[in-house]
């Protein structure tokens, strides 16, 4: 689904905005770096693996994925992605997923991203309950999650393929009734 009206950053010089297709090569240059995909499910091997993903964001269904580029504005360059699959209308949840450039690593842009955007989709959209699901290997997303407010609510053992094998991850959750 299309966000014509973003949320801001919550940091000066950092934009979002739709991801569009123009983007994808910027996005699959770090997506691929070993220090970026070895923490993710993500299994990809040329930046055209990325273009079913664009099929889905152009998806005018209230349930269809959305996300959004996270942009250097001093460069104009994509640095990251944020946004929401999984998501159920009905029950007004969604799961949250972002990842940023390893050049852009250690400087509060995930966590503030994540915290904005999540504050944005209880207004927005309306969702009663945001949710996240961690590689067991992923500290860093552990950590901007908790600074965020999420809760981890357990173990999800063998939960997702990972590149072929199964994955466990931690799932943690925000509901809009949580303090900021």
């Amino acid at each position: 689904m299309r966000i014509d009206h973003p949320p801001s950053s919550g940091l000066p010089g950092i934009l979002l905005r739709q991801i569009e297709p123009i983007d994808m090569a910027a996005w699959y240059a770090y997506l691929s770096l070993p220090e970026v995909y070895e923490h993710t499910s993500w299994n990809l091997h040329a930046a055209a693996d990325l273009a079913p993903q664009f099929e889905d964001f152009a998806s005018a269904a209230p349930d269809s994925i959305r996300r959004m580029a996270i942009v250097d504005q001093a460069t104009a360059g994509v640095i990251g992605t944020i946004g929401f699959h999984t998501v159920s209308t009905a029950n007004r949840t969604a799961e949250i997923a972002y990842d940023l450039s390893p050049a852009y690593w250690g400087r509060g842009i995930a966590r503030a991203v994540c915290a904005s955007v999540t504050a944005w989709s209880f207004s927005h959209y309306g969702f009663q309950r945001v949710q996240a699901v961690v590689l067991r290997s992923n500290a860093r997303s552990a950590r901007v999650l908790a600074a965020c407010g999420y809760r981890c609510e357990g173990l999800l053992r063998s939960y997702r393929m990972v590149r072929g094998r199964p994955g466990d991850f931690s799932i943690y959750s925000r509901l809009a009734t949580d303090p900021a």
